[in-house]
């Protein structure tokens, strides 16, 4: 636990005069509110939020029943990162210590790293996003109903050095920006399409991690947007976009040595046993808890008949078209690859649920009885294997059922995060898409 005194130190050595303080939601938006340091610092242990944010969804529409007022909370001294759209400013996040503190999405991943860390294990992780960037502004999105979207690069093609030629001024302020935001990224490149790029971030400790994906989509969009641009990370923009993925890398390590405890150049594939644990614990725990990986209706948009995207919980050393891609270039450097998530995912939720997974697996020493995908491409489903939920009406009542989920994430948080699911999969279920209108109208 971190005290005020940790938080002022913090603040003191990024030479901060200004703090933007806050909390992310679900939908993974940062929630805050612009505090001198010295205000933000003399209330600390007054600190209060509108305790509404978990009660609405992705379009504000409140959900659940109130009372709704404010609601201690705490803020995290680990997690100050300069803030870079203002000088002399930083950012820290805030986390409920009230009612609202077991069903947030940080908390559920906290929860998780202190089971990692009871069983002697670091969790290390890292995000991999691609996403789209549109030449629209947030008034012609609006003038043209969100139709007819403009390309920015409609020329690019999968890792053009054209493109990173001719785009290079773009690519290189989004890095000043980012590292600016206390981002590290590994790769900063195009990707499969137009408009498409792919951000590598650097490893690290998972709550970091988590924090980190999360600013770093709140600095793209907000970078794109000062370049009269959008970012897009819907995990499928429209039918002739292709489907982006939000990956998520991750390993174990010794807590004293730092040694990654996934790698054994020894062992077939270079998986430690606990590694392979993990891998099964994975395979066994995520369909039921899937909808903390995709918990948008978007996201199964790129789970649709004919996509590469995984069907299954498959692994396979290398491939790009395994759920769990593993790699093991050398010891220090192996880790578990889910490629399940889109762009869209809750890093927090995403990261708990592979970790509640994996730890199962180590802590119930499973054996790695599934065989490796030797191909996999759209629609592939090995035989025997169980299929994934196809949307997020399947996805959250599936977890609701799950004892599973019950066990490892506790009532309170199953039971409000599947009525989240529930709530945005019935937003979206009277929608009617142009497509449906000139496929039936005449028919």
């Amino acid at each position: 636990m971190t005290t005020n005194g940790d938080l002022a130190n913090a603040l003191a050595a990024l030479g901060a005069e200004v703090v933007h303080a806050g909390l992310f939601d679900y939908a993974g938006m940062f929630r805050e509110r612009r505090l001198a340091t010295a205000d933000l610092l003399a209330g600390a242990d007054t600190a209060v939020f509108a305790n509404v944010l978990p009660k609405w969804d992705i379009a504000e529409a409140i959900r659940f029943p109130g009372p709704y007022g404010s609601e201690p909370v705490r803020y995290d001294a680990q997690s100050v990162r300069p803030w870079p759209f203002e000088p002399r400013s930083a950012a820290v996040i805030a986390d409920y210590t009230g009612a609202q503190a077991a069903i947030m999405p940080r908390a559920v991943l906290a929860g998780q790293v202190a089971r990692a860390r009871a069983m002697g294990f670091e969790p290390i992780a890292a995000s991999e996003f691609e996403f789209i960037v549109l030449a629209e502004t947030a008034e012609s999105l609006r003038a043209k109903g969100f139709a007819d979207l403009n390309l920015f690069a409609p020329d690019n093609r999968c890792w053009s050095g054209i493109t990173a030629a001719v785009h290079s001024g773009f690519v290189a302020d989004l890095e000043t920006a980012l590292r600016g935001g206390g981002i590290d990224p590994f790769s900063l490149s195009v990707e499969l399409g137009p408009g498409c790029f792919e951000a590598t971030l650097r490893h690290g400790p998972a709550m970091r991690a988590a924090d980190d994906a999360a600013f770093f989509r709140l600095i793209t969009r907000a970078f794109c947007r000062t370049r009269g641009l959008t970012a897009s990370f819907m995990s499928l923009t429209g039918a002739d976009f292709p489907g982006i993925g939000g990956h998520v890398a991750m390993s174990l390590a010794d807590p004293a040595s730092g040694r990654n405890l996934f790698g054994d150049a020894s062992a077939e594939h270079g998986l430690s046993a606990t590694a392979r644990a993990f891998l099964a614990g994975l395979i066994a725990g995520l369909p039921d808890l899937f909808a903390m990986i995709a918990g948008t209706v978007n996201a199964y948009r790129r789970f649709a008949p004919g996509s590469w995207a995984p069907k299954t919980m498959s692994w396979a050393p290398g491939n790009y078209a395994a759920a769990v891609r593993t790699t093991a270039e050398t010891p220090p450097m192996t880790r578990l690859e889910l490629r399940l998530p889109g762009s869209d995912m809750n890093p927090w939720l995403t990261m708990a649920a592979m970790l509640a997974a994996g730890l199962d697996g180590v802590e119930q020493h499973l054996a790695l009885d599934a065989a490796p995908i030797a191909s996999g491409g759209p629609d592939e489903i090995p035989e025997g294997v169980e299929r994934l939920p196809r949307d997020l009406l399947d996805a959250a009542q599936r977890l609701k059922a799950s004892r599973r989920a019950r066990a490892l994430f506790g009532e309170a948080f199953v039971d409000h995060y599947a009525a989240v699911c529930e709530a945005e999969d019935a937003s979206l279920r009277r929608a009617v898409s142009a497509a449906e209108v000139r496929r039936y109208l005449e028919a």
